[in-house]
């Protein structure tokens, strides 16, 4: 952070005035630069200047505009919806491990949010949304991924509610969007 960025602010320029004129008052000497900038914070209410340029920093960090979501791969977008039929079934299981993922993440979608399955549910579920025979393989890579939970007795299964990465929100919105 630049010394522009460190914009100096006090609510009461007349409780700055006080608190320095006594911190002068104490002090053998004129102060230094370091010990100056140590005054000047404390009069403004900071503990000293490292907890008032943290707070600044702080300030400027939140204030800032959000980064630019993640460019997607739209050549790699196009392979992947060739794994869906026009409506939205899985035809096959992805070889690649960077394109199973993605379409893991168009089952997750699907699956209905702050719910408790059994495993004979999630498993129909599963069943509906591919054609190539593996429920239990989908089942298990979700539960892997960390988007699915469930119990150590395996009777109980949820949606784990996470942000899915741009290229799987792509994904999800190109598969819905061909379904429709």
């Amino acid at each position: 952070m630049s010394k522009e960025e460190l914009s100096f602010h006090a609510t009461d320029i007349s409780a700055v005035a006080r608190s320095l004129r006594n911190q002068l008052a104490g002090h053998e000497g004129p102060p230094g630069h370091v010990e100056m900038l140590h005054m000047l914070a404390r009069a403004a209410g900071y503990q000293n200047f490292q907890h008032f340029r943290a707070q600044q920093v702080a300030r400027h960090r939140l204030e800032r505009e959000p980064p630019p979501p993640p460019a997607v791969d739209f050549v790699k977008l196009a392979k992947l919806a060739r794994y869906f039929a026009p409506d939205g079934q899985m035809l096959r299981w992805p070889s690649k491990f960077s394109h199973q993922e993605p379409c893991l993440w168009v089952l997750w979608s699907r699956l209905p949010a702050r719910r408790t399955f059994t495993e004979a549910e999630v498993n129909a579920m599963l069943v509906a949304q591919h054609r190539f025979g593996d429920h239990a393989l989908l089942r298990r890579e979700m539960v892997n991924n960390g988007m699915v939970g469930r119990t150590t007795d395996c009777r109980r299964y949820w949606r784990i509610e996470r942000e899915p990465p741009a290229e799987a929100v792509a994904l999800i919105r190109q598969v819905a969007g061909r379904r429709a």
